[in-house]
């Protein structure tokens, strides 16, 4: 069976309800996309968990080396790595209890959507979450 994301109204909720999204391989450099698109979800009220295990703090919230290190429940894991990279943070996804695993433009891996599907997780693909939430309209708290 071939991947499709949730509908927009699914991904609306999605968003709507997240309060945390831990973001890996987020950037210091003002510059990558990972940075440019962490920062409006800052400004626009979600809190945001760097991982990232070279850097100390980005955005000043403090980096975590990996997933498993946050100590804090994580809505949504939101992954901006190569997609042949991103099976280890699939299942490190499952194995906080994050919600959501979300892979960025451009980034698609079936194994790795298959591995957060098996803990219960929904998994979005190809998609950037700070469009989706300029589409979408999500209202902030």
């Amino acid at each position: 069976m071939s991947f499709a994301n949730p509908s927009r109204e699914r991904i609306k909720e999605i968003l709507t309800e997240a309060k945390t999204v831990a973001v890996v391989g987020l950037s210091d450099n003002p510059d990558r996309p990972s940075y440019e698109v962490s920062q409006a979800l800052k400004n626009k009220g979600y809190r945001i968990i760097p991982v990232n295990p070279r850097l100390d703090a980005i955005l000043g919230e403090r980096c975590y080396r990996s997933l498993l290190d946050i100590p804090e429940p994580v809505d949504i894991v939101n992954v901006f790595r190569r997609s042949e990279e991103v099976v280890p943070f699939a299942e490190q996804a499952g194995k906080i209890g994050a919600k959501v695993f979300w892979l960025q433009l451009g980034i698609f891996n079936q194994e790795a959507a298959d591995i957060a599907q098996s803990f219960g997780l929904e998994v979005i693909m190809d998609r950037c979450i700070k469009v989706e939430d300029a589409i979408l309209r999500i209202p902030r708290k």
